[in-house]
């Protein structure tokens, strides 16, 4: 047989007694259950697939194509004696004939090219009858030789109504689309849908959203906060998506409700710990802008400390949790111990404060950070639980700041450097803290700025009341390396050994460093401890010169406890401007001034530690 030569096939119907196993088929031999199972198969779904051979004499066939189906056409002849009455399309199936022997000998060796492949929708038809006759599962994957998941997934299909089968088999929609419609468990919702999306080329999620518009599925934040049980126990309505292991919540309503009853039972617990009142937001997001929040008062809980054990095992358990292998005994220890450090509001401030308790866009539950309410905040100040502003501004309630914007800028460099000049005090947190930045993405919360710019640390009163380590001064410097040879100068620089190249390190890790999230800031401070008076003082210059007059005297009558008619005060408020900024710095640089007005122990540690409201 050449390339050009033309295989010509034609069919004809052979009684199966008149059927024969050729030689040439390469299957002489297949498992008695198998055959069964076919048998099961083909009576349940008819002959899908047709059989082939080489027709012989008085009517008869050899099958070289279609050995084991040949067999359970056998073994149903053999079971239904009266076959060609009540299935005479079994009892003589069809055959396809080869023209001659060579072509039945090449059929028989490449059976796969005279077969042809189930359609989905025939298939999905053929595994639903034979499930309607008794068939499991196994038995339906072993007759159509394919794996028993494969069979569940078509199965799943092979309830569809069957104009969604039809337009399936017409290839008006997809396979997927088909299993899309799974979803729908309202008949005239499928048809209208079938109709729109007939031929239209819709996405699955489309067809979904169409056939469950008012539906929400298990990752909506209601069903995670409410539970899926909870929802099943107050009889909520669910749609299984068989395809995507996901399902879909129908009474949106009742959802809605069991999700506020939560809440307002949520509400309810936290009001018994005595806050002055509770909130439930119900908004996914508290944002301090949209909702006012701005001009709310914030409470923070007095933070306590762990003993040196306790903050060992705080280690350890950290450790646990950040490798993921911690469990939940340990997870409940570590959240104590969390609970101690993150402090806890006092009755007093309870009694002035309140919460918002939301749920967030993953389905937890949160609370928002303890506010003083604006009709509050003048019996909160009076009860010392919240301190005055000495902010101004348009959006403000109270008086203009006497800091200014320039000025309030200074003073976070010199609060920034503080923290700089403490942190050089601990190289071996600086390292830690890079080694956990580099492996960790922390958005905007990185502790390092390390980046071409540097962190602002320097104010634009230079050096006047302002001395830093030296290895943070000129933001620091360094070694322009235009037009040398970078080998070997990394030479030159590795020579000068481990202690430099540490120290280089280490002065760099600081003069970058800016901070992280509250929590981590907190954790660093308390271990460098950073005092800003340690490198900074206020001076005529830097500080006193560049407020008012009013505010200085203030300033002035605060720090020696005096009444504002004393005639030290008086005495001072007549002064000039400069003259009062002069007399307040000569204060603070522990000059005779203090002895000639009798300043306390007291009122001079209070002097020495003295900042200004937004340096604290």
């Amino acid at each position: 047989m050449t390339k050009q030569s033309k295989i010509v096939a034609t069919e004809a119907r052979f009684p199966v007694a008149n059927l024969s196993l050729s030689s040439l088929n390469p299957r002489q031999t297949v498992p008695e259950q198998d055959v069964i199972e076919l048998a099961d198969s083909i009576w349940a779904a008819g002959l899908i697939q047709s059989i082939a051979g080489l027709a012989g004499k008085n009517d008869t066939a050899e099958i070289v194509a279609g050995g084991r189906r040949l067999r359970a056409l056998q073994y149903l002849a053999e079971q239904h004696p009266d076959l060609a009455k009540t299935r005479p399309e079994l009892a003589n199936p069809m055959v396809m004939l080869a023209p001659d022997a060579e072509t039945a000998e090449a059929w028989a060796n490449m059976e796969n090219v005279a077969r042809r492949d189930l359609h989905p929708a025939e298939e999905i038809r053929a595994y639903g009858k034979m499930e309607a006759k008794g068939g499991t599962v196994a038995a339906i994957a072993r007759a159509f030789a394919v794996n028993e998941k494969h069979v569940y997934r078509r199965l799943a299909l092979a309830h569809l109504p069957e104009a969604v089968l039809d337009a399936l088999q017409a290839n008006e929609i997809s396979l997927s689309n088909a299993a899309a419609f799974t979803v729908g468990n309202d008949e005239k919702v499928t048809m209208e849908v079938l109709e729109t999306v007939r031929g239209e080329g819709y996405s699955d999620h489309q067809i979904k959203q169409m056939l469950k518009p008012d539906s929400v599925r298990g990752s909506d934040r209601r069903v995670i906060y409410v539970t899926e049980a909870g929802y099943d126990e107050a009889g909520g309505r669910k749609t299984a998506d068989l395809f995507l292991d996901q399902m879909f919540f129908d009474d949106v309503a009742l959802l809605d409700e069991l999700f506020d009853a939560k809440l307002t039972e949520a509400v309810e617990t936290l009001q018994a710990e005595g806050w002055k009142w509770i909130e439930a937001h119900f908004e996914s997001y508290l944002s301090p802008y949209s909702h006012g929040l701005e001009k709310f008062g914030s409470v923070y809980p007095e933070s306590g400390d762990l003993t040196e054990e306790e903050g060992k095992r705080y280690d350890e358990l950290a450790e646990l949790a950040e490798a993921e292998v911690i469990d939940a005994e340990g997870e409940a220890e570590l959240a104590a111990l969390q609970a101690i450090l993150d402090g806890t509001y006092t009755d007093d401030q309870r009694a002035h404060a309140g919460l918002y308790v939301y749920v967030d866009g993953q389905g937890n539950q949160c609370v928002s950070g303890a506010l003083v309410k604006p009709e509050d905040k003048k019996a909160a100040i009076e009860a010392g639980v919240l301190r005055k502003s000495m902010h101004g501004g348009s959006g403000s309630d109270g008086p203009k700041s006497p800091i200014s914007q320039k000025l309030r800028d200074d003073l976070n460099r010199v609060t920034k450097g503080a923290q700089q000049h403490a942190a050089l005090r601990d190289p071996d947190l600086l390292v830690d803290l890079l080694a956990f930045q580099l492996s960790h993405h922390m958005y905007w919360n990185d502790p390092f700025g390390i980046s071409t710019s540097d962190v602002p640390n320097w104010p634009s009163t230079e050096a006047e009341g302002y001395a830093l380590d030296a290895r943070l001064t000129e933001n620091p410097p360094r070694n322009m390396m235009d037009a040398k040879d970078l080998a070997a100068s990394f030479r030159a620089f590795r020579k000068k050994g481990p202690e430099h190249v540490r120290g280089e390190l280490v002065r760099f890790l600081a003069a970058q460093f800016k901070g992280g999230d509250e929590k981590l800031q907190a954790l660093v401070a308390k271990t460098t401890k950073p005092n800003t008076r340690e490198v900074w003082t206020p001076t005529a210059v830097n500080f006193f010169g560049r407020v008012g007059g009013p505010y200085m005297v203030e300033i002035w009558r605060d720090l020696l406890e005096l009444a504002e008619d004393h005639p030290t005060v008086t005495t001072f408020a007549k002064l000039k401007k400069g003259e009062k900024a002069k007399k307040l710095e000569d204060l603070f640089m522990q000059s005779d001034l203090r002895s000639a007005l009798g300043v306390t122990e007291a009122q001079a540690a209070k002097i020495d530690a003295w900042l200004p409201e937004s340096m604290e």
